[in-house]
């Protein structure tokens, strides 16, 4: 089979040029696409008065903020920084570890290889997308005026938000396994807990510990915005330091929050390439 030459393309086009030109609706499709994709970009500029003017003057006032960072000092909270940290990370391993065990069993559940029951799957799933689409810092409004100021209503916040996507991934990874192993267990007389537990729950904790991993470095970094709002940690002693102008110490803190995130993600990186 030969291929195709220059020559006998250009011999085509002016034979049958209608072959080398797209359908006229898909032309005017794709413009119509193109033009609802601009007016909407500037829509969105026009609705939150973006201009030029207030970016040059956002930067300006940016670089006058980063000159009052320099250099990052910790003054005389070095301490109360650094057990707000470990606060910060406490909330996060807390709500990682409570979401990963509560979502272990509603994985399983919202498996439809597991649960074959397609009303009930159906119902598991949708509870997981409800829930999904609420963001930590709204659930960390809420149990601040439910439980008080303070680490446990971030914790509880991580948990609650982490649930529902933990539960949606452990569903999936299980709905994927290879189903040899289940049918050894199945061949050899086992029951169904059997086949949870010899034939699924192997193939699949690897990829959940890998989750609960990326979840727990990411959780780091959600629970110092959630002390923002009143839930405890670093984010709180950091918006302390903004809101007076103590630009310095601002500074260390963000500087102590991204070590810290560093670190962990080495770690984690370690971890979850062992894993899988």
């Amino acid at each position: 089979m030969t291929l195709a030459q220059p020559a006998d393309i250009a011999r085509l086009k002016r034979i049958h040029p209608g072959l080398f030109v797209r359908p006229l609706p898909h032309r005017l499709r794709d413009w119509a696409l193109w033009l609802a994709f601009f007016a909407a970009l500037g829509f969105g500029l026009w609705w939150i008065d973006a201009s030029p003017m207030r970016l040059l003057n956002g930067l300006n006032k940016l670089g006058l903020l980063v000159t009052l960072m320099i250099p990052p000092w910790p003054g005389d909270g070095l301490w109360d920084y650094t057990l707000a940290m470990l606060e910060t990370v406490a909330m996060a391993f807390l709500g990682t570890v409570i979401a990963f065990v509560v979502a272990l069993p509603l994985g399983f559940l919202g498996a439809k290889n597991i649960v074959p029951n397609w009303v009930f799957h159906f119902g598991i799933r949708r509870f997981f997308d409800a829930f999904r689409g609420i963001d930590g810092l709204v659930w960390a409004l809420i149990f601040v005026s439910a439980v008080g100021l303070g680490p446990f209503a971030g914790v509880l916040a991580i948990a609650v938000g982490d649930v529902m996507v933990f539960g949606k991934l452990f569903a999936e990874a299980i709905e994927n396994v290879d189903r040899k192993p289940v049918e050894g267990v199945r061949a050899s007389g086992g029951g169904e807990l059997h086949i949870v537990r010899l034939g699924v729950f192997p193939q699949v904790f690897p990829v959940m510990m890998s989750h609960a991993l990326y979840f727990f470095e990411s959780n780091v970094r959600s629970a110092t915005i959630l002390g923002i709002v009143g839930a405890g940690g670093i984010g709180l002693q950091l918006s302390d330091r903004i809101r007076i102008n103590n630009w310095q110490e601002a500074a260390f803190i963000i500087l102590m929050i991204l070590v810290t995130v560093a670190v962990i993600d080495a770690i984690s990186r370690r971890i979850r390439a062992r894993l899988i």
